[in-house]
């Protein structure tokens, strides 16, 4: 089902007039023109995204507060290179600005000790609007870099499973990567807030040197 929703983006993509088949390249202030290849692009990183955010949640507001971050610097990245004067960026803008507001009071009962839990609907769901954001404003290559720890997640438990598979050996004491944290003995609570702040910090820098 993720492949069906996936392909139907990958080839409004490519027709839609609006979207194009162009990516933009991070810090380099130049596109790519990748033509009918947008498509399996397009699959890939909404995929990649929809799963990874999915990975990420695992302990209470994890998931939550490192997507309602990501889409912040998606929304300041918008908005400095000319969101506001291109109207169908702007709705961009206003769908994430949107989103952050709902995950902001999704907070007040998803953070520890949760009350609520989103669940694999919520987690894809937000996945998927990462990923959407990025692809349609042409920023896909900036998804990896605001949502690293969402990379980390997924790398995490690719590598747990090909390196157990070989050698019936782990690399992590859990994957992904936060469960490892939690069996040495952090705190949850200590590690959302160092997601966070690595994601914050990441972000901060890929804006500062995006347009300086």
């Amino acid at each position: 089902f993720q492949v069906v929703v996936a392909t139907m983006v990958g080839v409004f993509v490519y027709l839609s007039e609006d979207v194009g088949t162009f990516v933009r390249i991070p810090f380099f202030h130049t596109s790519v023109n990748l033509s009918w290849g947008i498509i399996p692009f397009t699959i890939f990183v909404f995929l990649a995204c929809t799963n990874s955010v999915n990975l990420t949640d695992g302990l209470d507001g994890l998931a939550s507060l490192t997507t309602l971050i990501c889409l912040a610097f998606f929304t300041a990245l918008l908005l400095i290179s000319g969101g506001a004067a291109n109207p169908e960026t702007f709705s961009l803008v206003i769908f994430c600005t949107a989103l952050c507001g709902g995950l902001l009071a999704f907070l007040c009962f998803n953070s520890y000790p949760a009350k609520i839990f989103m669940g694999d609907t919520g987690s894809m769901a937000l996945g998927a609007a990462v990923a959407c954001t990025g692809i349609f404003s042409k920023n896909s290559l900036f998804i990896p870099l605001f949502g690293a720890v969402f990379v980390a997640s997924a790398v995490s438990v690719l590598l747990q499973v090909a390196y157990y598979k070989k050698t019936k050996k782990r690399i992590f004491l859990m994957a992904p990567l936060h469960h490892h944290f939690e069996k040495r003995g952090v705190h949850e609570t200590k590690i959302v807030a160092l997601y966070a702040i690595v994601t914050a910090v990441i972000g901060a820098f890929v804006l500062l040197f995006e347009f300086i």
